[in-house]
């Protein structure tokens, strides 16, 4: 009686852990590839800048700037490329973060 409870609780935890590594691949295969990073933040003149640089040398990445109460832009860096990106004027507040988006 005991063995056939110890092998019910083994193929229980078995198939419990096979569900949650598939999930666990399920989530990471629809996320966005991390690839934009900020370099840094800088005013020219009036205007709010953001170098931002694309650390994936094989694909195109997307990304969007957040700022709060303004529309958010967006654009793309070529493979392997460092981009200065203007999103504002220096009345606007200092964006937030940038965020990784799919193309």
């Amino acid at each position: 009686m005991r063995k056939i409870m110890a092998i019910a609780l083994a193929a229980v935890a078995c198939s419990a852990s096979l569900t949650l590594a598939t999930a666990t691949d399920a989530a990471a295969a629809g996320r966005t590839p991390q690839c934009v990073k900020v370099r840094k933040y800088f005013n020219k003149g009036q205007q709010r800048y953001v170098r931002l640089a694309n650390l994936c040398t094989q694909r195109t990445s997307c990304f969007t700037i957040v700022i709060p109460h303004h529309r958010d832009p967006h654009g793309s860096l070529p493979k392997g490329a460092t981009k200065d990106v203007y999103y504002g004027t220096t009345s606007w507040p200092r964006a937030l973060y940038v965020k990784n988006t799919a193309c």
